[in-house]
């Protein structure tokens, strides 16, 4: 089976997007699939050689927020053939609308993973943009979605929450796991270069945050919440780790020093590589305040790695964390962030133990690629029957 994945942009900082399209390239490889990417990334963009995928065309410079390129729907409308699918990856941008003008009328169909973009959180906290969206929906969005051979979920909760945000709506709907690849075996040593390189943090019994620093993951309730508990144990210390694509770190970083833990709060910036997977194993939980989120997979990369999960009921895998008892889970508030930062820090040794066994079995059942590429292959290859 040759695939096509279709998105914006292949810069790592996008989050979600294309961290999903680099998970599934092994699996996907391994279950004789070949994939390549059509991006509206400029032709020298940096990013690209580091990208750590096979095939990447960069058909921009894209214009303005809409990553609108003219090379792109050419391009696709001649390569199309070449691929028994086509799927895109993510929504409100020009690559969604180029694949439906592109592969109408043509025996090629086309998916649409939607990661999480059509969650009714972003109608309710930016109704502006919200209207904005509206008016491009009816001919823009909702024909993409009605068009597509299945719509693509990574869990049921996103399924249904997406039925919420536009009465005018109408898509063959498919569910699909989600999740990353196996971690770095040599978790010790990992540990031990990155506190290394930390020295703040040697001796500390560390709360990890690694996502993007933004509105919608609750950074904010994170700290307000750690400043409450923080007293209770001097070796604490919160690890704020992400990119900051919108200069709301400074603001945060005021929080913090008006709640008195700036010296017990430390911002690294986007982690990759070794240092991310250093970071997992050098701390002893993941917290994840978030206000929306489709899947997280950052969520299920602590997990992996046998760290127990914080995390609001907004995090779309809330009910598989707590079935699983693999974390805790409450309200995207400050007073829920509390609660579940106070809930483990009364764990025993023996329950840390147990809970961090429990986070790796979670992942291996629910979470680990492998099972969300079998599916993809499946949805794609009852449509080509």
């Amino acid at each position: 089976m040759n695939l096509l994945r279709v998105i914006s942009s292949v810069n790592p900082k996008g989050g979600g997007p294309i961290e999903g399209v680099k998970q599934f390239q092994a699996p996907l490889k391994a279950l004789g699939v070949t994939v390549e990417i059509a991006c509206c990334d400029a032709p020298d963009a940096p990013w690209l050689a580091s990208c750590g995928l096979p095939t990447v065309h960069a058909l921009g410079p894209a214009r303005m927020g809409y990553a609108y390129t003219p090379r792109l729907l050419p391009w696709l409308r001649a390569n199309a053939p070449r691929f028994d699918a086509v799927i895109v990856e993510g929504l409100w941008q020009y690559h969604g609308l180029a694949v439906r003008q592109a592969l109408a009328g043509t025996q090629v169909p086309y998916f649409v993973f939607t990661h999480g973009m059509l969650d009714p959180w972003f109608k309710h906290t930016y109704p502006l943009k919200h209207l904005k969206k509206w008016l491009y929906w009816p001919w823009g969005e909702y024909r993409v979605l009605r068009d597509a051979r299945a719509v693509i979920f990574t869990c049921e909760e996103e399924r249904l929450l997406a039925r919420q945000s536009f009465w005018l709506y109408r898509a063959n709907e498919a569910v699909t796991s989600f999740g990353t690849s196996s971690p770095p075996g040599n978790g010790d040593e990992l540990a031990q270069r990155f506190l290394a390189s930390q020295p703040q943090l040697q001796g500390k019994r560390i709360v990890l945050f690694l996502s993007r620093i933004q509105e919608k993951k609750g950074c904010d309730l994170l700290l307000d919440a750690f400043a409450q508990v923080a007293k209770r144990d001097a070796s604490l210390h919160l690890l704020m780790a992400g990119p900051d694509q919108t200069g709301w770190a400074a603001t945060l970083q005021a929080q913090a020093q008006r709640l008195g833990i700036a010296d017990r709060v430390s911002w690294p910036g986007m982690l990759q590589g070794d240092d991310k997977w250093g970071a997992f194993y050098a701390a002893e939980v993941f917290c994840l305040p978030s206000h929306q989120e489709n899947f997280g997979i950052v969520v299920a990369e602590a997990l992996a790695c046998g760290k127990p999960v914080l995390i609001s009921n907004k995090v779309n895998i809330w009910r598989e964390i707590e079935s699983d008892a693999a974390g805790f889970v409450d309200t995207d508030t400050v007073d829920g962030t509390v609660r579940n930062l106070q809930r483990w820090l009364a764990l025993d040794a023996s329950g840390y133990a147990a809970m961090s066994g429990r986070a790796r079995q979670c992942f291996a059942e629910r979470f680990h690629i492998q099972r969300g590429a079998e599916r993809l292959v499946g949805i794609v290859g009852e449509s080509l029957k």
